[in-house]
């Protein structure tokens, strides 16, 4: 019989899908957390012209997360035919001024939803703060105060779903094309990363956090079809999923589990293990007011905009990109030009006055 029925019968089928998602979750968290893995710093270090190791640990991730997808495509272990990035109607509206707030929301917050979850494991406490401020913000734009907002954005340029949101489709090169476009950048972040002469860590984090997000595909895909009631096929997220858990945790006890509930756990258990392996817990809070309203405003603009475009950094920059959804690259591109104007508009003539830099002011 089959393992996984095995399993299944076990368990049941609520408790298989949370132990997966913990599974998979944790081995992320560990990974990004030695890593470094962070698409802010990517972003970052790509502004100031210093492209480094932040850039290749992502670009390994990415390029690893397209890869694994692709190879499980064409080996016929996943389809993407149920995928919500995909299958259903689409906005690209939603996706170009989402990513474009969420990229902002990122670089004020210093870090995307995902590294927030991350670091608050190994006790920043500017990141827990800022993650549950992420997540409350993603559940009002969801079904609260903000939703008719984002649905009033959402509905001003839409996309119907099928080959229309299938880059590949567009392109007319399959999903071979799409694991050459992925080996293509694996290639570029190895180079990156031998010229920057990353750690172990550096490559072997990079590269398991991507597979994460194939496996996640993976996984999913799977349990759909053995699970009796409907079953999402998805990857890694963490807007709705955030919002999701934050709900879950107000609400009372007895309600089913599913994927989201152990992935998001799963992380931050997989982050606190890694920072204890690695000696680096510590507790770090604000310094200053202007800090902290910083902070606050950049996880309103994530949990908004992540709302809006379907995703976050990880959900859509990397989980929709790898299996080519078109709003999920429209997405990742606007999260890059909205991270790299913030840089330009807020921190460099921070750091510019801070090295002495700054241009004397004008006399009057």
């Amino acid at each position: 019989m089959d393992a996984s029925v095995d399993l299944i019968d076990w368990l049941g089928e609520d408790l298989s899908l949370a132990l997966g998602g913990l599974v998979i979750g944790a081995l992320f968290g560990f990974f990004a957390q030695r890593s470094r893995f962070c698409l802010r710093a990517a972003v970052v270090e790509v502004a100031r012209a210093q492209a480094g190791a932040k850039l290749s640990i992502w670009l390994l991730a990415f390029s690893s997360a397209l890869i694994l997808t692709q190879t499980l495509i064409l080996l016929g272990l996943f389809d993407t035919a149920n995928v919500r990035q995909l299958s259903s109607q689409g906005s690209l509206s939603g996706s170009l001024i989402g990513g474009l707030l969420f990229g902002i929301g990122m670089v004020l917050a210093r870090g995307c939803s995902s590294r927030l979850l991350v670091l608050a494991a190994n006790g920043n406490l500017r990141a827990l703060l800022s993650g549950l401020i992420f997540a409350v913000t993603a559940q009002a734009s969801m079904n609260g105060i903000l939703s008719p907002w984002r649905e009033a954005l959402a509905q001003l340029w839409t996309i119907e779903g099928g080959n229309a949101r299938d880059l590949l489709a567009w392109a007319g090169i399959g999903n071979g094309g799409g694991l050459l476009f992925g080996l293509l950048w694996l290639a570029a972040g190895a180079w990156f990363a031998r010229r920057q002469r990353i750690d172990g860590w550096g490559w072997v984090g990079g590269i398991a956090a991507g597979l994460m997000v194939g496996c996640a595909w993976w996984f999913t895909y799977r349990m759909a079809g053995l699970l009796f009631d409907p079953t999402p096929v998805q990857s890694m997220s963490f807007t709705g999923p955030s919002a999701d858990v934050l709900m879950r945790v107000l609400s009372p006890p007895g309600q089913p589990l599913n994927f989201d509930l152990g992935m998001v756990p799963g992380v931050f258990l997989g982050s606190f293990i890694a920072g204890l392996f690695a000696r680096e817990l510590k507790l770090e809070g604000f310094q200053g007011g202007h800090a902290m309203r910083r902070y606050i405003a950049g996880a309103v603009l994530m949990g908004f905009g992540g709302m809006l475009a379907g995703g976050c950094a990880v959900g859509a920059g990397v989980s929709g990109a790898a299996v080519f959804a078109v709003t999920a690259w429209v997405t990742l591109a606007a999260m890059w030009v909205g991270a790299t104007l913030t840089d330009w508009l807020v921190d460099r003539p921070v750091a510019a006055a801070a090295a002495g830099t700054a241009p004397a002011p004008s006399q009057p």
